[in-house]
């Protein structure tokens, strides 16, 4: 049955100019979130996706089973400050985790901080919190509704007693307090025009760095660094381990790259007073240099420099010659260094991803040389926590099967070994019912992309198993094992594979890997993906119809360029908070650091490549057969504006939703008070992954399986 779309207005006279090349804008209205008619457009949509939605047939099953799965108790991996011991516990389905505090791993735990007592609807959101140096501190970031705005708020961590001091106007934000508790760096934004309450499309330019001393107010914050010169510019500051030196990491954009500065705080007379004399250790955007540790002068870093799989290297500031910068640990000739972290005085705790899959190890901090191994299953070390002067540390391992195991390994014990610390068995999952395995296969230009596979122990490679592709392949991000709930019930309930592509554009090899999916190569996340699915196919896993595709944010650009560049290749597909229009990205919030990765469309020859497939202009507007779309956005999204997925479904509706062969669903579902995921309750997360599922299984026509 051909459904009937809300009527959207289209206005022919708004056409854009690039370059000398006209472009037609006709649902750029959209763009306005406070206009009567785009709130009149999302209440239309909604009247119809989510009847829809909550009529599947599967729905009330789905979301029975998902929530009963979902109460198991979830915990972060213990951290240290001062005495006393800080972890972040859920019992199950509250809708945000709980910080909780023990004066000893084997003392009882009391609650710390519980955001759930903040709102009735679990909507606002811990996003950020620092204890300080010695915990006589706690400094906490709220968030609303899901949006990059956040509101800082500080307490006693002794007593719990609540201080009066509030940061507000923060957003991308460090948190880094000096050692003596007197203060904290943050950052944060000018005011602006209109609202700034993650509902806004303002572009968000000219951050500053502040330093905020405990017992004043915001108005009196002492302003340390600004870049007036460059508005588009962030930073982010580190307090060296020894509390001596503030180090200061500037970006432009997402790439990879930073400036490096820093600032000796025992040389200022008059304490943080005003601008600090910043000194420019690296001042070009050539490489990476992320801060590990120091002795004294000589600082460590993890860095990219003349090594796109990233190295250890050491730089002593009493010697600016570049030449006399040394290498600790070198590239590996394969694997990409991930985090590396300093423990127990004079080690390195080393993460390597070996074919996207997680390697840890210890090496010593004066030589670079390995110690030993950590042993890790096939998997992702998914949350660690460890100091410098704290001897032990703990990490959380987790896979596609297992929610997590967290570890503790103390160095100060004889011959010490990793001890399992807390281990979370899922009641009514077997991991024995499951099959991880990793494929690699061929893209259009013969590249080999790795994919991971889940799916049920015994299966016949008949082509009738439903599959939930997914992928990312953007701004260095690896998609590594994870462990989702709705996911294995795609697998045991509807009989599906689930399927992880690694495609370029992410950060799986690296660098090179990374740059191989940006700017003028962006059509090979696109293939890669495209090539999966082939894949899949050719094997006998299963058919089209039988194949729905899913991403997020840059994901969400994904799925939408593949199902119009391939709509014959997919029965369903679902895009959520996606960037679909690459002619204007960068105009909104902080579109304009993606450039770095996709080009903008104000340069004749990125333009170029950026109408070729920018999901908004490259509809098919007459096609035989279309795939099934679910478009997901939310109102407070501040990091992809709900506009882009706004136009892309009045654009879709318009071209294909009278046409005779379309007869599959093209839904938009708005999410309110919610933003691009971070925060999100876990009430509004499980009906959210409930629609998901009830719509591929509605529109792939699959049965339940008890």
């Amino acid at each position: 049955m051909p459904f009937k779309y809300p009527e959207a207005r289209r206005d022919e006279n708004k056409v854009d100019d690039y370059n000398g090349v006209k472009v037609p804008d006709p649902y750029w209205w959209l763009e306005d979130p406070d206009c009567e008619e785009t709130k009149a457009f999302v209440e239309e949509q909604n009247k119809l996706s989510w009847p829809f939605l909550e009529q599947c047939e599967i729905r009330a099953q789905f979301q029975k089973r998902l929530t009963e799965l979902y109460n198991y108790p979830k915990y972060s991996c213990p951290y240290k400050r001062g005495k006393r011991y800080f972890y972040f516990h859920n019992k199950g389905l509250q809708n945000q985790d709980v910080l909780y505090v023990q004066d000893s791993l084997e003392s009882p735990a009391s609650v710390f901080f519980d955001p759930n007592k903040l709102s009735e609807d679990g909507t606002v959101a811990l996003k950020m919190g620092r204890l300080s140096e010695e915990c006589e501190y706690f400094a906490y970031g709220l968030s609303s509704a899901g949006s990059d705005w956040v509101t800082v708020r500080f307490m006693k961590a002794d007593d719990l007693t609540e201080l009066p001091d509030v940061l507000e106007r923060v957003k991308f934000s460090c948190l880094a307090w000096t050692h003596d508790a007197k203060g904290i760096f943050y950052n944060s934004y000018p005011p602006q025009d209109g609202k700034a309450d993650g509902t806004e499309t303002t572009s968000n330019l000219n951050q500053k760095l502040f330093y905020h001393v405990i017992g004043t107010s915001q108005s009196e914050d002492v302003l340390v660094a600004e870049f007036p010169d460059n508005p588009k510019w962030h930073s982010n500051v580190t307090v060296s381990d020894d509390g001596r030196y503030a180090v200061l990491s500037i970006t432009e954009g997402c790439e990879p790259v930073n400036q490096l500065w820093y600032c000796d705080l025992e040389q200022l007379p008059n304490g943080i007073s005003g601008l600090l004399p910043w000194v420019k250790l690296v001042d070009t955007f050539e490489a990476q240099y992320s801060y590990v540790t120091n002795e004294g002068t000589v600082f460590t870093f993890r860095t990219n420099l003349d090594a796109p799989r990233y190295r250890v290297i050491n730089i002593n500031l009493q010697e600016v010659d570049r030449e006399k910068w040394t290498t600790l640990i070198p590239q590996h000739d394969k694997d990409v260094l991930g985090f590396v972290q300093c423990v127990n005085q004079h080690h390195l705790l080393v993460n390597y991803v070996h074919d996207v899959k997680d390697v840890l190890q210890l090496y010593e901090l004066d030589s670079g040389r390995w110690v030993r191994d950590l042993p890790l299953d096939v998997g992702t070390v998914a949350g660690l926590s460890c100091k410098k002067k704290h001897p032990d540390f703990f990490y959380k391992f987790t896979s596609f099967t297992t929610p997590g195991i967290i570890f503790h390994f103390d160095l100060s014990q004889p011959n010490p070994e990793p001890k399992v610390f807390r281990q979370v068995e899922v009641k009514g999952v077997d991991p024995s019912d499951y099959q991880t395995s990793q494929v690699f296969y061929s893209s259009k230009d013969g590249t080999k992309i790795p994919m991971f596979l889940v799916h049920a122990r015994e299966i016949k490679k008949d082509g009738s198993h439903p599959v939930f592709l997914y992928g990312y392949g953007g701004f260095e991000n690896s998609i590594q094992p994870y462990y989702n709930t709705a996911n294995l019930l795609f697998v045991r309930h509807l009989g599906g594979i689930l399927a992880v592509a690694n495609i370029r554009g992410g950060g799986e090899y690296g660098q090179t890997w990374h740059k191989a999916g940006t700017l003028g190569n962006k059509q090979n996340c696109f293939d890669d993906f495209q090539c999966a699915a082939e894949f899949l196919i050719k094997e006998g896993y299963t058919t089209p119809k039988l194949i729905a595709i899913n991403g997020a944010s840059n994901g969400g650009l994904l799925v939408a360029a593949c199902v119009n560049q391939r709509p014959d290749l997919f029965g369903c597909a679902v895009a959520e908070v996606g960037v679909m229009d690459m002619l204007k990205f960068h105009k909104f919030t902080i579109g304009h650091a993606w450039t770095t990765d996709y080009g903008c469309a104000d340069d004749p020859e990125q333009f170029k490549w950026l109408i070729k497939y920018s999901p908004l202009h490259n509809i098919p507007s007459e096609c035989s057969t279309f795939p099934a779309v679910l478009l997901l956005t939310a109102d407070h999204d501040d990091r992809v504006v709900p506009l882009h997925t706004l136009k892309y479904t009045a654009t879709l509706q318009n071209a294909l939703g009278s046409t005779a062969g379309v007869t599959q669903p093209l839904l938009l579902r708005v999410d309110t008070r919610s933003g691009h995921g971070a925060g999100k309750p876990t009430a509004k997360a499980i009906l959210e992954d409930t629609h998901i599922f009830s719509f591929i299984a509605q529109t792939l026509q699959l049965r339940w399986r008890e």
